[in-house]
């Protein structure tokens, strides 16, 4: 399914109210919300509510962050198909890996603001392995990557409305980005991303502008990347989690600070402080 097939945002008139007591009709532009059905082997899965669009990528990404692949190799095929007002996604895996898909399938419609809607026991979570160790990211790559996202977020200039997700050089360039009315949409669509480009987890970070909850954590440290950098700040669950997997979590990122929760940055400057708790 190509990136763009479907509207990511429309057009719609409303009535706007002033504090003066004026109004006007205005227009503006509002971000569409479909549900995405995810199939593994024609056997439904999950259901999330998704921006329209990177379904390729969705795929991939979610796969991966449900602990049902390793690697891109693992998914042998993928149909993608309208189904009502949405799509269907029908992930085709490796023999070895339809077991696993079908012992932990979600029970329930999940929403854009959910990242473990459907699980029916915490015995059933994906849980992630040990982040390898490599070498620190610098807080300069993070605060030049702040700096750059705004130009890899055009939908949510049109609609502010959604969330990104991006893969950052250990420059702070941008790599790769994907934004989505969920945060763990957006994130799993970067991922794919990345995925399907081969791309070295090792050699980036993550940044996201939700903040960074316990299944966000999770999420990065499936893919394998070494820090997690989020504009928001973090839950307690999720530095916890980001302490027994090795990764560096980052958080309330502003332009001019940033504060390390989980693990080091390479270059701590007085606007970097390591909060303990």
């Amino acid at each position: 399914m190509p990136r763009n097939d479907l509207p990511a945002a429309r057009n719609i008139t409303a009535k706007v109210f002033e504090a003066g007591g004026l109004t006007h009709a205005g227009e503006r532009a509002v971000a569409e919300e479909i549900p995405v059905s995810f199939l593994f082997g024609g056997v439904p899965y999950a259901v999330m509510m998704a921006s329209p669009g990177d379904a390729e990528d969705f795929a991939y990404g979610f796969a991966l962050t449900e602990g049902l692949i390793a690697r891109a190799d693992d998914i042998r095929g993928l149909d993608a198909r309208a189904l009502g007002q949405g799509v269907a996604l029908d992930i085709r895996l490796a023999p070895e890996k339809m077991r696993g898909s079908l012992a932990r399938r979600r029970a329930i419609e999940g929403r854009s603001s959910c990242g473990l809607c459907g699980v029916e026991s915490a015995d059933m979570l994906p849980q992630a392995r040990r982040v390898a160790e490599v070498a620190p990211v610098e807080a300069r790559a993070v605060f030049a990557a702040l700096r750059h996202l705004c130009a890899s977020q055009p939908l949510n200039a049109a609609t502010r409305a959604v969330h990104a997700a991006a893969f950052c050089a250990r420059d702070g360039a941008i790599l790769l980005a994907r934004e989505d009315v969920g945060r763990h949409n957006a994130l799993d669509k970067c991922i794919g991303a990345a995925l399907r480009e081969k791309r070295d987890p090792r050699d980036g970070f993550m940044l996201v502008t939700s903040r960074a909850s316990f299944e966000m954590v999770e999420k990065t440290a499936f893919f394998g990347a070494p820090l997690l950098a989020a504009i928001s700040a973090p839950t307690s669950l999720a530095i916890e989690r980001a302490e027994a997997l090795g990764l560096t979590l980052a958080a309330i990122a502003r332009a001019d600070s940033l504060t390390v929760f989980a693990g080091e940055l390479a270059d701590a400057t007085p606007q970097a402080q390591r909060t303990l708790s």
